[in-house]
């Protein structure tokens, strides 16, 4: 393929772990960072950086911009120099709420210097770079590929990604607070060690929720949701947890978990009662004094998009 002068990337927002499937599963959502990269002519500078959209004021605009950090990655595996390049980012996946903003970035870069390069490496080989540079599938691997993904290493130390059916009545609705909760701050507050107990129980729901996802099934998704290696010690990070998830399930919801590292809280419900479902989400927050933006999304089935 021949290279192009300006390509643009659009990558979808992903939800990780639904629960009991911690660190290794992740689905693409219906909300979008744009990134648009256009070589510059040698005689202007390296590197240009502009952002919109939401929270854009904090993005960084020199070279330890994540997407560009990525962009340059791609062209050192390449052997090659990266051109000199104008990045323009649209933001629209709110930063630091386990949205996977960080894997779009990853994603975005990756992808738009494979295909300014003249897309010499594959969609697998872009893959493995994206699961390199954040350390884990969770969130790159749906970024990437859309859809719901489980990820799994293979027995040569490679990746095995299997794609988790999604039944069409079964709605995402995720509540974005006001506030932020880091990923190594929500890392902390997890134990070095889990019982066999807790063990056994997570593997029972993950595979209750791979095939309650697959069936629309109400009573498995019920309880599929439940989790003990992660959610039990991170609800007293995200201020009217408690308060949310009674609102939720009250009107409901199958049930909610914790999106990534959150504050992000995300229900899954049947297609008809996703608006009530929010409303009372985001009502239930404000009864606590927290502001979000809580609305019903879909699954994103193509993942990156390139033009």
């Amino acid at each position: 393929m021949s290279a192009v002068s300006t390509v643009t990337v659009s990558v979808p927002a992903t939800t990780a772990n639904l629960g009991p499937g911690f660190d290794c599963i992740g689905a693409a959502l219906t909300l979008y960072n744009q990134f648009q990269f256009t070589r510059l002519d040698t005689t202007e500078p390296a590197l240009k950086i502009t952002v919109t959209g939401i929270e854009a004021e904090r993005v960084k605009t020199d070279d330890s911009n994540l997407a560009y950090q990525a962009f340059v990655h791609l062209y050192q595996k390449l052997a090659q120099t990266p051109p000199a390049v104008h990045i323009e980012i649209v933001l629209g996946v709110p930063l630091a709420r386990g949205l996977g903003s960080s894997a779009t970035a990853i994603v975005g870069g990756l992808v738009g210097a494979n295909q300014l390069a003249g897309a010499p490496l594959s969609e697998i080989e872009v893959m493995q770079l994206a699961i390199a540079m954040e350390g884990h599938p969770d969130n790159v691997v749906p970024a990437l590929l859309g859809g719901c993904r489980l990820a799994a290493t293979a027995s040569d130390g490679g990746w095995e990604i299997c794609e988790i059916p999604w039944h069409s009545n079964i709605v995402p609705v995720v509540a974005i607070p006001n506030f932020e909760l880091s990923t190594a701050e929500a890392r902390r507050v997890l134990p070095a060690n889990y019982s066999r107990t807790d063990a056994i129980f997570n593997t029972a729901h993950l595979g209750l929720l791979l095939r309650g996802l697959e069936t629309g099934t109400g009573s498995w998704l019920r309880a599929a949701m439940q989790d003990r290696i992660h959610q039990p010690y991170r609800q007293a990070l995200i201020a009217g947890y408690e308060a949310v998830f009674a609102a939720a399930l009250d009107v409901g919801a199958y049930g909610m978990v914790i999106s990534g590292a959150g504050p992000t809280l995300l229900a899954l419900v049947e297609t008809q009662l996703g608006e009530s479902v929010a409303a009372a989400m985001k009502a239930a927050w404000a009864h606590q004094g927290v502001s979000a933006e809580v609305m019903s999304v879909k699954l994103d089935t193509q993942g990156a998009r390139f033009s």
